[in-house]
């Protein structure tokens, strides 16, 4: 964005000023001179040529009130100023004393490299500004920077310039049009207010309030501030951008979608940094990754994308309260580490995984992801655990081990195999079909002991398992479970934890108070 219309060198105003003599110097060519002695003016006709105040004038015809300092000149109007610049219009009016002068009809202000076009001028050189009213254009003559606004306030003491109504600038790298545009040359900024839309070659952007630094070529964006650079479209309350620097800032509401990838980012703060590719989310962040109906939700304190020069995502790490929501599949962990582009997701410390009523626990859960949401399989390690709740928590069938991997078909666990170690509680289940109806009855209590064992589940419900090696296990029947033998050791279970809905990762989670009576018998939360 080159925003940098040198405004300060466009306009004459302290080029028709006051300071020196206020005689008129009537130069070699007028036809005519005439003296009114009534109103004290001086007429001048036929190609006149003069001097005043250091400004060499010409024009069709001219009148001069000595008394008042007064200059009235009609017809190509012409001033000069050092051959560095001209002045041109219909007519002009300068008053010496209160150093107003008004320009009227085709008026143009030219200098070496800008050029000024309007209707009308007006000029205060006590106050040092100047102002047209009725639509002017801005050329750059070496350059193709135009703009055009329908007011425009001009103040070269402060070196300051303001453009209001339809402002729309354009160059070779940027379209921009606003309400009202501020340019301080001091600061080297320019400030845009009202609804604002930026076009360059590869993106958009949109607010109602920024700046732009034109030596530093960064700017910040506030009040709706949107930024749209294929794929990417970044929102939020306040954008800062710095595309020499190759950073970006984003603070209050911020959203990034890639539509390419769909992949949707979004936190209250947010860093891009391009020269590491890298981003980094903080203040409730969230990533949605939708590239299937089971759209993938991951949370934590602080997230860290990581991504290729040709911005696709890499990796994603996250910190301290790491959760994980889809439909079907659910999960949480202290840390997540996301290799996106092998597949594999590692969730540690504390983690526990979901899958309708199984819940899976694990030092370290690995997860293998296929087409970036769907669950193939999950590697639990080591001092693996898992329990499938029966009958709304009245029982549990559990597996524990050294390692347990469970797979899944559409997002629904189907299998587990435990290695090492392998001990499971499972209630077996028999069917009783009567006149109207199938009566699912519970037989018993298998515990049972192996090296190794799979399990089978069909939505929800263990449909079978086969033990790798001989198992040592003990039956009991229902009426006869001694409660100190219905729980493993390894027995966690943690609802609680469990998201229920993405919405709730956008809050705080709170630990609920476990009472007395909600433990199980081996003291664990239930």
């Amino acid at each position: 964005m080159k925003i940098a219309l040198i405004l300060s060198a466009i306009f004459v105003c302290a080029q028709i000023s006051y300071g020196q003599s206020s005689w008129l110097e009537l130069l070699p060519g007028a036809k005519k001179l005439s003296y009114d002695e009534k109103t004290g003016k001086q007429r001048l006709t036929g190609f006149v040529n003069f001097k005043y105040q250091g400004n060499v004038m010409f024009c069709d015809s001219a009148h001069y009130k000595e008394r008042t300092n007064e200059v009235w000149a009609y017809g190509k109007v012409q001033i000069n100023k050092a051959d560095t610049l001209n002045l041109f219009c219909d007519s002009m009016y300068y008053n010496g004393k209160t150093r107003l002068a008004k320009l009227w009809g085709h008026v143009r202000i030219r200098d070496r490299e800008y050029k000024l076009t309007t209707d009308s001028l007006d000029y205060d050189a006590k106050s040092s500004k100047a102002i047209y009213r009725n639509k002017g254009r801005i050329e750059n003559i070496t350059t193709n920077e135009v703009l055009t606004s329908v007011f425009g306030y001009f103040y070269p003491n402060t070196e300051e310039s303001f453009f209001k109504g339809n402002v729309v600038y354009k160059s070779d790298e940027l379209k921009l049009t606003t309400d009202t545009l501020h340019y301080n040359y001091l600061v080297h900024k320019v400030f845009f207010y009202g609804p604002t839309v930026g076009t360059t070659k590869d993106s958009k952007f949109y607010c109602d309030k920024g700046w732009y630094h034109v030596q530093k070529e960064e700017g910040f964006l506030t009040n709706h501030a949107k930024i749209e650079q294929a794929p990417r479209i970044i929102t939020g309350d306040s954008l800062f951008y710095a595309p020499k620097r190759k950073f970006a800032e984003g603070r209050g509401n911020v959203q990034m979608l890639d539509t390419a990838q769909k992949v949707q980012f979004n936190a209250g703060f947010f860093t891009s940094d391009g020269n590491t590719l890298k981003d980094v989310l903080t203040d409730f962040p969230l990533i949605r990754i939708m590239k299937s109906k089971d759209t993938m939700f991951i949370r934590a304190d602080t997230l860290v994308h990581f991504r290729d020069t040709l911005e696709k995502t890499l990796r994603i790490r996250g910190g301290k309260d790491v959760r994980i929501f889809q439909e079907k599949v659910q999960g949480v962990s202290d840390s997540l580490d996301y290799k996106k582009a092998d597949g594999i997701m590692d969730l540690w410390g504390n983690a526990h995984f979901w899958s309708y009523n199984s819940e899976l626990i694990g030092d370290t859960i690995r997860v293998f992801i296929k087409n970036d949401t769907l669950i193939e399989k999950a590697h639990l390690f080591p001092h693996a655990f898992a329990a499938n709740e029966l009958d709304s928590g009245k029982y549990y069938n559990q597996l524990a081990g050294k390692e347990i991997w469970s797979y899944f078909k559409n997002n629904e666990l189907v299998r587990s195999e435990v290695i090492g170690q392998a001990k499971t509680i499972f209630y077996p289940e028999d069917e009783q079909k009567t006149d109207t109806a199938i009566v699912v009855k519970r037989m018993g209590l298998n515990r049972i002991f192996s090296s190794s064992l799979n399990v089978y589940l069909d939505s929800g419900e263990v449909t079978g398992i086969s033990y790798i090696t001989l198992p040592d296990g003990k039956f009991y029947p229902m009426d006869k479970i001694n409660p100190d033998e219905q729980f493993l050791k390894e027995f966690i279970w943690n609802p609680f934890l469990r998201p229920k809905t993405w919405q709730e990762l956008l809050k705080p989670r709170v630990q609920p108070i476990i009472k007395e009576e909600e433990k199980t018998p081996t003291g664990r939360n239930k």
